[in-house]
């Protein structure tokens, strides 16, 4: 797996890209701004992006925006922001092509190495992570409402899983149900959200930005 990274602290991208090349991962380029970080995405056509949302020159979004930037002239390219602080805006802007392929992780995670490469491997494969952490946040700060008001409290705890990026399988062991009311709970979920048939993870990630919108 061809790995393109963007973080501006050298001890951290070092500990990155260590940590990346020893789970098999081939670190491309690794990035300290958001113009180089563009400029290693669109020339080495990576398998994942592996990006920091602030990055130098401005400090702001820049990592985030140039990881866009990239998946606009690249659709599809797979994209997993690593950020200090929960953003809402940040998790939007990520799912607002419905395409898949992202992933919003916590620093604080980077330091779980199992969780973090699961992580990369499930964005890099097409998948959609969301850090636990922030969806919790989300919901204490009560931003689920909405779209999601007609939901049961189990439909809510199995889209709350999904948003993390869950399995079915993984979801069931989690909810200690079996796999086949899982599959009942996420069809009424598709239903009571308007979402149509399209192939399954497409579904699944209009689920979670519908759960995350105010």
């Amino acid at each position: 797996m061809r790995v393109v990274l963007a973080e501006d602290l050298f001890l951290l991208r070092d500990g990155l890209v260590r940590t990346l090349q020893d789970h098999g991962c081939e670190v491309v380029a690794a990035v300290d701004n958001g113009p180089a970080l563009l400029r290693a995405l669109l020339d080495e056509a990576p398998d994942v992006a592996v990006v920091d949302v602030r990055l130098p020159p401005t400090f702001s979004d820049e990592g985030l925006q140039a990881a866009l930037e990239a998946r606009r002239r690249r659709p599809g390219l797979p994209v997993l922001v690593l950020s200090q602080y929960v953003e809402q805006l940040y998790a939007n802007e990520l799912l607002a092509d419905g395409a898949g392929a992202v992933g919003y992780l916590l620093k604080d995670r980077v330091t779980d190495t199992g969780q973090f490469v699961d992580a990369v491997r499930r964005v890099a494969g097409g998948g959609t992570v969301m850090d636990p952490q922030v969806i919790a946040r989300l919901l204490a700060r009560g931003d689920a409402r909405g779209l999601t008001d007609g939901l049961t409290a189990r439909e809510h705890d199995v889209l709350e899983l999904m948003a993390e990026g869950r399995s079915n399988a993984a979801i069931a062991g989690g909810l200690h149900v079996s796999e086949s009311a899982v599959a009942k709970h996420t069809a009424s979920i598709f239903a009571k959200l308007r979402i149509g048939p399209s192939p399954d993870d497409n579904r699944r990630v209009l689920a979670v930005l519908a759960y995350l919108k105010r």
